[in-house]
């Protein structure tokens, strides 16, 4: 496709994104440059400028189709543990840690753009809805009584504050990459374990 095609078909922007995926699983965030995928597009090196401001806005458009792939991917983890009978909130704690490992690249710009002072406010309605269906998670495995009552909200942060950790420390390689997802299910288990439902004797 010719790059007035592009323009034609409204194609160029995904093109764009896409060539920045690339970049990004190969080399990492810091080497996505407008000039590099303007030419991975096989558009001319202005062309990216009418759809993106500047690099940083490619990065924030970047880590929208990064965050919308994991939100597929958790997805796909809820729904493979809930067939088994098995815990929602489970999922998605080891559905984060093995998405960081199989792409730290991905978790990285996410780490840079979610993860910070001042997020990106383009990600906040993916960033609330992403919220609002693991909450609903939390909540039905209350209701089912596989977690105890509590205020939903707080149970999530703590999760997310324990697998970000998590996740940060095996990206690191402050724990070894061969025994992270073994680590993660047992610093899982041992959470959830914290906040089981008990029935009383």
């Amino acid at each position: 496709m010719s790059e007035r095609e592009a323009y034609h078909h409204g194609a160029l922007p995904e093109a764009l994104v896409t060539a920045a995926f690339e970049v990004l699983d190969e080399q990492g965030q810091e080497k996505v440059s407008v000039r590099e995928v303007a030419r991975r597009a096989g558009v001319s090196a202005g062309a990216p400028f009418r759809h993106f401001a500047d690099r940083q806005a490619l990065l924030t458009a970047l880590a929208d189709r990064v965050l919308a792939d994991f939100e597929h991917w958790q997805e796909a983890q809820v729904a493979a543990a809930e067939a088994a009978g098995g815990s929602g909130m489970r999922a998605l704690g080891l559905g984060f840690v093995r998405y960081a490992l199989r792409h730290p690249r991905r978790f990285e710009l996410v780490r840079s753009r979610v993860f910070a002072a001042s997020p990106d406010p383009e990600l906040r309605e993916r960033l609330d809805g992403m919220d609002r269906a693991f909450t609903g998670l939390i909540l039905a495995d209350q209701q089912a009584g596989r977690l105890g009552p509590g205020d939903p909200d707080l149970v999530l942060l703590s999760g997310q504050a324990l697998v970000y950790g998590l996740a940060q420390m095996i990206v690191d390689g402050y724990l070894p990459a061969e025994k992270a997802e073994e680590l993660a299910v047992q610093v899982l288990d041992t959470f959830r374990q914290g906040i089981a439902n008990r029935p009383a004797h």
